[in-house]
């Protein structure tokens, strides 16, 4: 491994395919047996810190239409969380189910799950059938895993029958100095970028680029009023750039007088920090508050000059989802991920179905919307988002952070990278965008 990250650092990279392949590599897991760990404890009490171990990992056979990546730096997703507390339930479930389908897939189920589903590095080999990348490749890889052998995605790949998350319903993710992906999941790595802040946007960046730009999605355009939801946060934080370029008018919701200054120094003029107004969208555990609804719509109104937004950007799920169908316009979209806060939704649906509202279900991004996503990235128009890096044996915190909400923006993870801030190649498009690359550091 040592002779992998030699050659990447002295930028011999194309020599990767003379060097042996390593039998076996370090990795984030978490372990079968523990799936119980947690039992009696509520969520917010789950401590990933205790499930997420640093493990010596076998590596995996290289099968057709596959590479095998040397991985300089990933990130941490909410599925990573949803990971290493065992919820909503445990992940070895996909990973036996994914082994059924075929022989090469078996190679998946195992007693272990190396888990991360963004990464940023360079190709160490390919299997059979890929001609479209090669050793020493400077990559990222979105993280959508299809096999496409039945009719239902080739319209749409998210809609094949067998789409899985890479990372979080597949083994041998990206948190990790090694990660296996199908060759369709790579795209070019931005040169003006370090190797984490690379890392960074991936999931995040192609699952808003679907949600709100796509046709798939909310397919905004421009003057549209988007409400955003923790504008600030991994997944708000791309939404609010892709409203500003657009042309639409982002209403950022946030949580704190420091995530409103992040909001605003993106672009955003109409901010609302939920806890300083003092919205409570929930009477008690199972009866929510509507006149809480008219009061948070009311505001919109004030802020927008009396529009109801156009689209939501919704993820949070449970705690602002009857909220959210109440303050979307006649007509207007309410376009869900992710459910963060709880996947049990309730909404009144008078506000739905007389005003002709429409709810629309949106999951990550197939392979075009994420290389669109990965394209902006890559000509400075959309910039990561992250905001802070910890080394590989501290992904137990990083995932902590991301639980705790104890972030901004991403936070990103080192692999095989020593150090921070390697891996750029364009210093010029650096310089020019410099400002927004490092908006959330530090943060």
């Amino acid at each position: 491994m040592q002779k992998i990250l030699d050659a990447i650092l002295a930028g011999e990279a194309q020599e990767l395919a003379n060097l042996p392949v390593p039998e076996s590599y370090k990795g984030i897991t978490v372990h079968a047996d523990e799936v119980g760990m947690f039992e009696g404890l509520d969520s917010a009490d789950k401590d990933p810190r205790r499930s997420l171990h640093l493990d010596e990992v076998a590596t995996p056979e290289l099968g057709p239409g596959e590479a095998l990546v040397a991985v300089m730096a990933s990130a941490i997703n909410y599925n990573t969380v949803w990971t290493s507390i065992f919820e909503p339930l445990s992940t070895f479930k996909f990973l036996e189910r994914y082994g059924k389908t075929s022989p090469l897939a078996k190679r998946h189920d195992l007693p272990y799950h190396v888990v991360g589903s963004d990464l940023a590095g360079v190709v160490l080999r390919t299997g059979p059938g890929v001609h479209n990348w090669k050793p020493g490749d400077e990559v990222v890889a979105h993280c959508l895993s299809v096999e496409l052998e039945g009719p239902d995605g080739h319209n749409d790949t998210m809609l094949d029958t067998e789409q899985r998350i890479w990372g979080f319903e597949t083994n041998f993710g990206g948190l990790a100095e090694l990660a296996l992906v199908k060759a369709n999941q790579l795209m070019p790595k931005p040169g003006h970028l370090t190797w984490e802040e690379a890392a960074s946007p991936g999931l995040v960046n192609s699952t808003a680029y679907r949600q709100l730009v796509s046709v798939n999605g909310a397919n905004m355009k421009q003057g549209d009023v988007v409400l955003i939801w923790g504008a600030s946060g991994g997944l708000g934080s791309y939404a609010t750039q892709f409203a500003l370029n657009g042309g639409a008018i982002p209403v950022c919701v946030v949580s704190s007088p420091e995530k409103a200054e992040i909001c605003r120094s993106m672009g955003a003029e109409l901010v609302i920090d939920r806890n300083a107004e003092g919205y409570k969208f929930w009477k008690d555990e199972n009866t929510q508050d509507p006149k809480e609804w008219q009061r948070f719509g009311a505001r919109i109104r004030e802020l927008t000059g009396g529009e109801d937004p156009d689209i939501v950007f919704e993820h949070p799920g449970r705690e602002t989802f009857g909220a959210s169908v109440y303050a979307a316009r006649k007509g207007g979209t309410i376009v869900t991920c992710a459910s963060t806060s709880g996947f049990m939704h309730q909404y009144d649906n008078r506000y739905l179905w007389m005003n002709l509202k429409r709810i629309i279900g949106s999951h990550f991004a197939n392979y075009r919307e994420s290389w669109e996503a990965n394209r902006l990235i890559a000509k400075g128009m959309i910039h990561p988002t992250l905001s802070k890096a910890y080394p590989l044996a501290e992904t137990g915190q990083a995932a902590l952070d991301v639980h705790r909400n104890a972030h901004q923006g991403k936070v990103g993870v080192l692999c095989l990278a020593p150090e921070e801030g390697l891996g750029v190649h364009d210093e010029e498009k650096r310089a020019k965008h410099i400002d927004g690359i490092n908006r959330f550091r530090g943060v």
